[in-house]
């Protein structure tokens, strides 16, 4: 059965669908050896060849489903024309192509997705998922009730108002704050900017929890696999039981060695 070619390269683990209609656009998908550049193209997975910069593009994978304590100093693409560490860097164990979903910036460490299964990405990633994910921020000087009041209420950002977020003051020092915030908005930087619209001085930004899943003890660059009961909740397949709580516990992979 014929569907759309970015589907068909999401749905190989290839890479997302936004990402897949960029590749297409520039010249870089073939089908039957015949360059492809409009995204409306479409392909027969099951008998037709479909290759992506010449390299050919298999439908028969493992779907696998990565939790990864990124990094500061780490960027969320597979590549980086300015030479800077990538997150692929730190999943060399795994042998399939995997993708981030969504990202976390530059300097944002914590709990970062990762997949060869384009449908449960575009799932997660799409609005209507609203799935919430939880950030542990650490800021310089006070965080007042006005600025509680204000982030939590939603803030006005040059691209729109943003949903209530939720929250916590964990621990306040002498010249620094610390506090968790929750959205499930999936807006580019949303917490820095948030932040900055509040006027709180940002130190720290760390992904602690995304949907029913926490980073727990992970260490920093460490990785671990999701099992699938874990990724079918986080989609919203599978119900949580009753009484259980969020999980965090599965095998963990080293951090690979510094080049």
């Amino acid at each position: 059965m014929q569907e759309r070619l970015q589907k068909i390269l999401s749905g190989a683990g290839v890479t997302s669908r936004r990402a897949a209609e960029v590749m297409i656009t520039e010249g870089r998908v073939s089908v039957n050896g015949v360059t492809v550049t409009e995204l409306g193209s479409k392909a027969d997975p099951e008998k037709d060849k479909i290759a992506v910069d010449g390299k050919p593009v298999s439908m028969q994978k493992n779907k696998i489903y990565l939790l990864l304590n990124k990094p500061a100093g780490y960027v969320t693409t597979m590549s980086d024309p300015d030479g800077r560490p990538v997150i692929t860097e730190l999943i060399k164990g795994i042998p399939e192509r995997l993708y981030p979903v969504g990202r976390l910036d530059f300097n944002t460490e914590g709990l970062l997705l990762l997949t060869n299964d384009g449908d449960w990405a575009n799932k997660l990633a799409h609005p209507s998922h609203e799935v919430e994910k939880e950030y542990l921020v650490k800021i310089r000087g006070v965080l007042g009730s006005d600025k509680i009041a204000l982030l939590s209420g939603g803030i006005q950002l040059e691209d729109g108002m943003t949903a209530p977020a939720k929250i916590e003051l964990i621990r306040a020092l002498e010249k620094n704050v610390w506090f968790t915030m929750t959205i499930h908005e999936g807006r580019y930087r949303q917490v820095r900017r948030m932040c900055e619209a509040a006027e709180l001085p940002l130190v720290k930004l760390k992904r602690i929890r995304y949907g029913n899943i926490l980073l727990g003890d992970l260490k920093t660059g460490e990785y671990r696999l999701l099992d699938p009961a874990e990724a079918r909740m986080l989609a919203g397949v599978e119900k949580k039981p009753r009484g259980e709580q969020m999980t965090k516990a599965a095998p963990v992979r080293k951090r690979p060695k510094s080049r």
